[in-house]
């Protein structure tokens, strides 16, 4: 799937605490190609210069962000909005993965709705009335054993799965490699190497010839080789020929000395 004009969705941190993960939370936004950040409640007031020193350059979440009194304020231009939360609470909501979430966030933005993500403060998360007023709660599948997640981290694992919905390729920018060689290349690796590895004595008992040369040939096809790898090959295969040449050359001296 290529990128498309789907909304993006909001991300909601309520009575966050440290400028820093405010400043986190923004960068793993623009890595993730989210923008719109609302803040419910920031405990030290906005904006803090620290926030921006936090997010390594990505400016424009922080640049933008609105701050709201409640929660209720911040979510009221949107549809669909997803509570995430590692606890437990008594509400009877559908609790989903952060894959799913991103699937139902994303089905939902094409079909025109606004949606978006709700996160708690660091000190204790998201208060059930708070979780109440979304349509299901997200819960990461992390060890039970330490639940605890830094907050941008929280955002980051779930801006990852909505970005796997809208670009699920790797970046264009990553050069592709070069094409396998062809098979006329490959036949000119296998015949070269095989006479080499004949005068060697390698291929014994002669009747195991063709089964050896065929594994040899299914190993070598495998690896897909570009042209420039089987150019190295051929070279590398030459090199140890003479080698042996070399050497045989050097016993035979000696021979005649003796």
């Amino acid at each position: 799937m290529s990128e498309t004009s789907i909304p993006e969705p909001v991300v909601i941190l309520n009575a966050p605490q440290l400028a820093e993960n405010i400043g986190a939370t923004a960068r793993v936004m623009a890595n993730f190609g989210l923008k719109d950040l609302r803040l419910v409640n920031p405990r030290d007031g906005w904006p803090q210069e620290r926030a921006w020193a936090s997010a390594s350059g990505a400016d424009w979440p922080l640049n933008a962000a609105r701050v709201y009194d409640d929660v209720a304020g911040a979510i009221a231009d949107l549809q669909l909005v997803f509570a995430t939360t590692a606890r437990p609470r008594e509400l009877q909501l559908p609790v989903i993965t952060p894959r799913q979430a991103a699937r139902q966030l994303a089905d939902a933005a094409a079909e025109g709705q606004r949606v978006g993500l709700l996160f708690g403060g660091e000190r204790a998360g998201l208060e059930t009335q708070d979780i109440a007023l979304c349509q299901a709660v997200v819960t990461i599948p992390i060890d039970p054993r330490f639940h605890s997640l830094n907050l941008a981290q929280a955002v980051a694992i779930n801006a990852y799965e909505w970005r796997t919905t809208v670009a699920d390729a790797p970046p264009p920018k990553f050069r592709e490699g070069a094409p396998p060689a062809d098979g006329a290349a490959l036949m000119g690796l296998y015949e070269h190497l095989e006479r080499e590895l004949t005068e060697s004595g390698f291929f014994h008992p002669p009747e195991k010839t063709p089964s050896m040369v065929q594994n040899l040939r299914a190993a070598l096809g495998r690896a897909r080789f570009t042209d420039q790898e089987v150019r190295t090959l051929r070279g590398v295969v030459t090199a140890l020929s003479r080698g042996r040449g070399k050497v045989l050359e050097k016993l035979s001296r000696r021979k005649d000395e003796g």
